[in-house]
């Protein structure tokens, strides 16, 4: 399993309507709180539960916090689609048919001096595959259900990444939706819109 270099990676910079203006160093790009693209992901299981993962405590910001599936930055070149497929692949150790569900703009200041200012692209998914979590990037992973996660049940709030509780506290409705597409569509189906 490959393992991303923090320091080493770019990301690619956009405007408000996710427009490529550039590209910058992803540790300076979170340092100065610049715009940029991301991806982010939630897998359900049969059971309409949500894998959620504990990032590892030496992650650049949110150590130890619990956050949805899967998170990334697509690299200058790279699809926002085959970027959510690889950092799935590092992260947590297998594939999984991934669509697109909507699309979800946040800012926050984070531990560490970072700032998350993203344009994410959200997408979902079926699995019922094992994890094979990659230490560095994941300390423990579980399942949970949205509304557990919503009211503290499983992981309190404080527990969780800032993005975690954006999607949480702004798109639960669209997550409720979409976990129960998941529950009775095929993967071919599930896509809310068209995706490029």
């Amino acid at each position: 399993m490959t393992v991303s270099n923090d320091a080493e990676e770019f990301v690619i910079l956009v405007d408000e309507t996710d427009h490529p203006t550039g590209i910058g160093p992803k540790l300076e790009t979170h340092r100065n709180g610049l715009l940029h693209r991301a991806f982010s992901i939630f897998l359900f299981d049969e059971d309409g539960r949500t894998l959620i993962q504990k990032r590892a405590a030496e992650k650049y910001h949110s150590g130890g916090l619990w956050a949805n599936t899967c998170c990334g930055h697509p690299r200058p070149g790279e699809s926002v689609a085959a970027a959510a497929s690889r950092r799935l692949t590092e992260e947590l150790g297998f594939r999984a048919d991934l669509s697109f569900g909507f699309h979800s703009r946040y800012r926050a200041d984070l531990d560490h001096g970072m700032i998350e200012n993203e344009y994410v692209h959200v997408f979902f998914g079926v699995s019922e595959a094992v994890p094979s979590p990659e230490p560095t990037e994941v300390a423990n992973i579980d399942y949970w259900h949205l509304d557990e996660l919503r009211d503290g049940q499983s992981c309190n709030g404080s527990a969780q990444t800032a993005w975690l509780r954006h999607y949480l506290d702004h798109h639960f409705s669209e997550l409720l939706e979409i976990r129960d597409k998941c529950r009775t569509a095929t993967i071919s189906e599930l896509s809310t819109s068209t995706y490029v």
